[in-house]
């Protein structure tokens, strides 16, 4: 009996130890020089609220969150915020903004102040790719 014990705890553990190394499996590859970037607005520049963001991708196919298909990925715009937990799904929030239809672009209406924005693309789970796919971050200012 005691044998059957110890087999059943290796069959509970084991999936709990690998659980990184499954989780690291279930990142979309992409190529290291896939990019993407603001099209507007520009680092350091002015807006009047609401405004338009236009995303650019270099690289890398859009494709709608739930479609999967290698080499594609949809834009997530972060706002004043860093994304580092890249082996989990970007969560859904006023930070985190989703554009799992394919959208390249969107109109934000922020409140006056000074926001950094970054964009980071996800997969079709919202996992961000391997590596991840993210444009350098710019600073804007709303009045």
């Amino acid at each position: 009996m005691k044998r059957v014990g110890t087999l059943a705890a290796l069959a509970f553990a084991l999936p709990i130890a690998m659980a990184p190394a499954i989780a690291d499996d279930h990142r979309s590859p992409i190529s290291p020089e896939a990019g993407t970037y603001f099209i507007s607005p520009t680092d350091g520049q002015t807006v009047s609220s609401p405004f338009l963001v236009q995303f650019g991708a270099k690289g890398i196919g859009i494709a709608p969150a739930g479609v999967q298909q290698e080499g594609t990925g949809h834009h997530h715009v972060l706002i004043n915020t860093e994304y580092t937990a890249f082996d989990e799904p970007i969560p859904a929030d006023d930070n985190h903004r989703h554009f799992g239809g394919g959208q390249t672009e969107t109109v934000l209406d922020l409140p006056p102040g000074e926001y950094t924005l970054q964009l980071l693309m996800g997969d079709h789970d919202h996992i961000p790719h391997e590596p991840p796919v993210m444009s350098s971050r710019i600073t804007i200012t709303v009045k």
